[in-house]
């Protein structure tokens, strides 16, 4: 007996280690669309108004959608309404006024959607508010108007996102902007607030369009309409510039004219830290008949104004501190003027 029972419990152990791993549903539902008024039959002597809508239903590949989320827009941005199984939601508002919402839907195993397209519904008269009612209207009901000509490609210094967009225009004033950026199961979600007709957000991938979305808002807290949905390229922006060396040279320039003729002596000296064990000076004349004709303590050279002294074998180190001299005699035709800027080894010495 003993014998059996082991055997059938190897049987099952063998069976249950052969059954195939199945991997979790990380596919998300598809996007809701073809979302339309859908306002619920009156209802005489409501209190509050009812913002109503419709929509097809998403497929999923895992099977039947498990809910559906309202989200309605508000001065601290979307919030969620009200959830659903079918193909209809609403939410409390000020009777007359103009609410706009989206929905995504939300599969067995938590996977959301890509929000649906905004619509903006006006809110009537209906058989039964939301749970949570909108406060009562203030003295201005009118919103700003709804931001337009949202466009990429227009503020470049900078790493991330960056775009602008007209002003929008309100009764009484327009107080602020809050930007919208579509996010992978979160919908909308506020990627900032900001008092110019220009956005930027940083920390995103280069390389990477983002949606966004402007809203305008007024101090009464009445909210446009959002903008159309735009696609924004985040991009590495300038390159951040080199902080400039401090020089590590200094020159001293004396030069005396006469007729077409020139004698020019000079010094040269290691202001930095370490060694030059071999080096190269050069300047440009600041008039174009100026030339070397013959020179002392480096080998000279010149190509159009652009003048060039490298190192003989006997001084080719100049050590911390000090100085080397050095000069050429040269040519003009009337005049003589010093010029302005010195390089050794590329990199800008000081003119004592």
């Amino acid at each position: 007996m003993k014998a059996r029972l082991a055997l059938v419990a190897g049987a099952l152990l063998a069976l249950t280690a052969a059954l195939p791993a199945y991997a979790a549903d990380t596919t998300p539902p598809t996007r809701p669309t073809g979302l339309l008024s859908c306002p619920p039959p009156s209802a005489p002597g409501q209190q509050y108004g009812y913002a109503s809508i419709c929509w097809q239903p998403s497929t999923d590949d895992a099977g039947p959608i498990a809910r559906y989320e309202l989200y309605v827009l508000e001065a601290t941005g979307f919030r969620l309404a009200t959830t659903t199984t079918g193909t209809i939601a609403g939410t409390t508002g000020v009777m007359g006024r103009g609410y706009t919402l989206y929905v995504m839907a939300v599969d067995a195993s938590g996977n959301r959607s890509e929000p649906s397209d905004f619509i903006t519904v006006t809110a009537t008269t209906g058989m039964q508010p939301s749970p949570t009612p909108t406060p009562s209207p203030t003295s201005d009901e009118t919103p700003p108007s709804q931001p337009a000509n949202v466009r990429d490609n227009c503020v470049f210094d900078f790493p991330g996102t960056g775009f602008c967009w007209n002003a929008s225009t309100d009764n009484v004033g327009v107080t602020a902007y809050d930007v919208y950026r579509e996010s992978p199961q979160q919908g909308w979600v506020k990627a900032g607030t900001t008092t110019q007709t220009f956005f930027i957000e940083t920390g995103l991938v280069t390389g990477q369009y983002y949606n966004y979305t402007v809203v305008a808002r007024d101090a009464a807290g009445n909210v446009s309409r959002p903008s159309a949905v735009t696609p924004v390229l985040a991009r590495p922006g300038f390159p951040t510039p080199s902080p400039t060396p401090t020089p590590t040279c200094e020159v001293t320039y004396n030069t005396s004219g006469w007729d077409t003729g020139m004698s020019t002596w000079m010094v040269l000296k290691n202001t930095g830290t370490t060694p030059v064990p071999a080096w190269t000076l050069r300047f440009t004349f600041a008039d174009a008949g100026q030339q070397v004709t013959q020179g002392y303590s480096a080998t000279w050279t010149q190509s159009g104004s652009t003048v060039t002294a490298a190192n003989m074998p006997w001084n080719s180190e100049i050590r911390p501190g000090d100085s080397l001299h050095l000069g050429f005699t040269g040519a003009h035709t009337g005049t003589n003027p010093k010029p302005s800027t010195f390089t050794v080894n590329g990199s800008t010495c000081t003119v004592a």
